[in-house]
């Protein structure tokens, strides 16, 4: 048992290294005075000055939240509802059926699905832009915040509910006081999960982007096609950075659910 402990741990390092490593090596060159990542210069903060004078690249960086933020939301909130409805399914067959058909965009190529997309949207004459990529990023969002919400549905005591309503409780006062509790946890990794597949969509997002918007993803490629600039490895220091914040502010709000709950049960016992 222990040298498998071992040779786990050992094999975890090594994978986080091999995923990690280029993303320092990202890091470390935008901090070069060089034009390009084979040799590092003097160690400067020229591309960092460089990025937040770029009014354009900081235009595109605020659009691109926006959208992560608004697409996310919205699919956080129609997949909540659609994991309720797909619970709430009492055939097998249905329910099968509809989880069937929830995972097609989560498990078909993003070639395909922006394609389709842009076929889509072209036969509607939708125009390109803001919206058809938020809609894009809402579509393939919702099944993600299905696939979240659902197992703490599966693992909800629906007698709190018949409980509730006999207590006088309203459908609203059942859904708001025991429902979204129970999903919670849920619905927040749904929607962390959303919000982070939004902010680095590139193939979706280049078929329905027109030239009026762009994203951060669709712009760096756009860049890096012209030749290497380290002004992108300092956007991308950045991205890297604020995602990593939301991480740790998931991880404390999660430890903090976690440690409230123990002294809930605690209480009880006592």
């Amino acid at each position: 048992m222990r040298k498998n402990s071992i040779f786990a741990r050992v094999y975890l390092s090594f994978i986080l290294v091999i995923l990690y490593i280029p993303i320092f090596y990202l890091i470390y060159f935008s901090f070069s005075s060089g034009k390009n990542m084979n040799k590092f210069g003097q160690f400067t903060l020229s591309h960092y000055q460089d990025l937040f004078q770029d009014n354009r690249l900081l235009a595109i960086f605020l659009e691109t939240i926006l959208l992560a933020l608004l697409s996310s939301l919205i699919a956080t909130i129609v997949g909540t509802f659609g994991a309720l409805a797909i619970t709430m399914v009492k055939k097998k067959a249905q329910k099968n059926t509809l989880l069937a058909l929830n995972n097609v965009l989560m498990v078909s190529p993003d070639v395909i699905i922006g394609a389709s997309f842009l076929i889509f949207f072209t036969a509607l004459g939708f125009g390109l832009n803001f919206g058809s990529v938020l809609l894009s990023h809402i579509a393939f969002s919702i099944p993600i915040v299905v696939l979240m919400v659902l197992p703490r549905l599966n693992e909800m005591d629906f007698s709190l509910i018949d409980a509730a309503r006999d207590l006088g409780a309203s459908g609203y006062q059942v859904f708001s006081n025991v429902m979204i509790p129970t999903m919670l946890p849920g619905i927040a990794a749904g929607m962390f999960m959303a919000l982070t597949y939004s902010l680095d969509d590139f193939a979706v997002t280049f078929f329905v982007t027109g030239n009026g918007f762009s994203t951060l993803s669709v712009e760096i490629y756009s860049r890096a096609r012209q030749g290497i600039d380290l002004e992108i490895n300092a956007l991308s220091t950045v991205m890297f950075l604020f995602v990593l914040v939301l991480v740790i502010i998931y991880y404390f709000l999660t430890k903090r659910r976690v440690k409230k709950g123990k002294r809930m049960i605690g209480g009880l016992i006592k």
